[in-house]
């Protein structure tokens, strides 16, 4: 070994042993003893998806969609746009193509993976996308069907969610009738 060699070696082994002898000493002085008991413990209860209610809206759809707009619709379309499309005999993309979905059994449509949770809840096409189960999913996915995979918060403002509903509605080649708002009383 040379000089250059043992110099080095010896400057790690002296940085080591003054780091270690500072963290020992700054231990014996600085050391803090465990508290007994905690100050205060956060304790943040989640309901199981059994216990959870699902959200309901507080306007019924059909008095909602008496005064929806299809156009103003299409613009809220856009936050559900990167998932879906509706056009007729449209790609399915992460979530599958809303061509034609009111009144469409649920998790159903061709060609497309639909979520465990999703297709227990259709219980096996025998339930639709009613007015209402749209009203109530778009509101709160996660709680209207717990356990699907649509990764998606809702739309809160009953408006935007009922111009959202009346723009789907369009998008069918035989448009259901919309639910009559005085039937709801």
């Amino acid at each position: 070994m040379n000089s250059y060699t043992n110099m080095g070696v010896g400057a790690f082994l002296g940085t080591v042993f003054v780091l270690m002898s500072v963290s020992i000493a700054s231990e014996g002085i600085f050391h803090s003893e465990t508290p007994e008991k905690e100050g205060f413990a956060i304790v943040a209860e989640e309901a199981a998806p059994a216990e959870a209610a699902p959200e309901v809206a507080a306007v019924p759809i059909a008095v909602l969609l008496a005064s929806a707009d299809a156009a103003a619709g299409e613009a809220v379309f856009k936050k559900c746009a990167s998932c879906h499309t509706v056009d007729k005999g449209g790609a399915n993309k992460v979530g599958p193509n809303l061509y034609g979905l009111v009144d469409r059994p649920i998790a159903s449509h061709e060609g497309f993976s639909y979520s465990a949770a999703m297709t227990e809840f259709a219980q096996g096409g025998s339930v639709l996308w009613t007015w209402d189960h749209l009203n109530e999913f778009l509101l709160a996915p996660k709680k209207h069907i717990p356990g699907t995979a649509m990764g998606f918060a809702g739309i809160k403002k009953d408006d935007e969610r009922a111009n959202l509903i009346m723009y789907l509605h369009t998008k069918a080649d035989a448009p259901v009738a919309l639910p009559d708002p005085a039937a709801t009383n």
